[in-house]
């Protein structure tokens, strides 16, 4: 189980295969968030996340090993990118193992919720057409 920030681009397929070696585990469940083109009806050139690195990876060890605690898993894994993301990028990857599909499904969806709302990690756009960009909310955070 692990939680991790870094600026460069995210093996997935490398962290599933982590999940996957367990025999025990009938499942796995991944989320990957990627850079949109499209957001509010503007046209987004690429995004730039910023981290508290410290207090993040903290923050997201404590999401997965809360995760551990309310659902019946394995395994899991969350590594988020910071810095400048293009179009396609893969922004975050959450991934779950465990004897049963209901336990990994919902364990995957409660790491991205809680990261999204908890983890000291800030998003902002770029616009295609306008010389601007913007600080995005997480509605998530505001709960």
């Amino acid at each position: 189980m692990f939680f991790d920030i870094t600026d460069q681009k995210i093996d997935h397929i490398a962290l599933r295969n982590q999940l996957t070696e367990n025999e025990k585990c009938g499942a796995y469940a991944s989320f990957e968030g990627w850079v949109r083109r499209h957001n509010d009806g503007k046209k987004v050139d690429y995004l730039v996340y910023s981290v508290y690195e410290e207090l993040a990876k903290k923050q997201g060890l404590r999401v997965i090993e809360q995760a551990k605690t309310l659902f019946q898993i394995e395994d899991a894994i969350c590594v988020h990118r910071y810095g400048r993301l293009e179009i396609g990028d893969m922004a975050v990857y959450v991934g779950v193992s465990a004897g049963h599909r209901d336990a990994a499904f919902a364990a995957c969806r409660y790491i991205i919720d809680e990261v999204k709302a908890t983890v000291p990690i800030w998003k902002q756009e770029f616009y295609l057409e306008q010389a601007t960009h913007a600080w995005l909310a997480n509605p998530q955070a505001q709960r």
